[in-house]
């Protein structure tokens, strides 16, 4: 079964830093372009980061650029996105999805060009 779990939200300070996971199971990470999205409270759902599979390139949204790293391990079948200096309008629930090769990661992020398969995500709290 398919499957990618998230992990590692929480409610932090503005200024905070989180390090979210995303495992895989059922498929192999390393042949899939991976992303994290979000999704905040009456707002649609946005791509934050794309990594690509075959040389880890990465895409990142203009409101997360230099705070925000995406990463992947493909022996452990992870993904992550390590968030820095956060902010009150980062608080969302976190999602990772897969996209095939073909899919270019401006696509994948920008489009939602995606799988669809969406989890339960993790929770993301940035309040003082």
């Amino acid at each position: 079964q398919v499957q990618l779990v998230e992990s590692g939200g929480g409610l932090v300070q503005p200024g905070g830093s989180l390090r979210l996971s995303c495992a895989a199971s059922g498929f192999t990470l390393q042949y899939y372009n991976l992303g994290w999205f979000r999704q905040a409270p009456g707002k649609e759902r946005e791509g934050v980061s794309c990594i690509r599979d075959s040389d880890g390139s990465t895409y990142y949204a203009d409101s997360v650029k230099g705070r925000f790293t995406i990463s992947r391990d493909n022996a452990k079948n992870i993904v992550y996105l390590e968030m820095n200096n956060l902010k009150p309008e980062d608080t969302a629930t976190y999602y990772c999805e897969r996209a095939t090769r073909s899919t270019t990661i401006q696509d994948m992020c920008v489009s939602g060009d995606t799988f669809g398969s969406w989890g339960q995500g993790t929770q993301v709290t940035v309040s003082s």
